[in-house]
């Protein structure tokens, strides 16, 4: 297991632009990790700060992962865990921690309204874009600066 962590280590900070991850304490199985608000988006700007803890048995299970840095997102409740279908049910050996930043970043494009974590931000987001949108951007300036 550690030999592929070192693999997805060098791999990540070689071939992601928005988006970066290291070691913890030099714990193979412990990393931070950094996405970049993307670009266009209501994040745009912002610096979010991540956790990420490896199970000893991945890559058949996936890794825990939460925001540190607070986020008003329908899918990302305030504690920072997050709703993600590939970090749950539809993980795969066959995906890397690179594709789980890509998809962590994506959402943050994209949310999933249908399946939130924060109701409200959720309600906010399908039904008053305005006020989702002014509070979204006050946790980026508040927060991930």
């Amino acid at each position: 297991m550690a030999k592929r962590l070192e693999k997805e280590l060098l791999e990540i900070n070689s071939c992601l632009e928005n988006c970066s991850a290291g070691l913890k304490k030099n714990n193979i199985y412990e990393w931070y990790g950094i996405i970049l608000g993307p670009i266009n988006s209501i994040y745009e700007g912002g610096i979010f700060h991540l956790n990420i803890d490896f199970p000893t048995d991945y890559p058949f299970k996936p890794p825990k992962i939460y925001f540190i840095t607070k986020i008003y997102h329908p899918n990302i409740s305030d504690n920072g865990s997050i709703c993600l279908d590939i970090l749950k049910n539809q993980w795969s050996p066959a995906l890397t921690i690179t594709k789980v930043l890509l998809s962590l970043s994506s959402i943050m494009n994209d949310p999933n309204p249908y399946d939130p974590l924060s109701p409200k931000a959720a309600y906010d987001y399908l039904y008053r874009k305005n006020v989702f949108n002014k509070i979204a951007r006050e946790y980026v300036n508040k927060y991930a600066i």
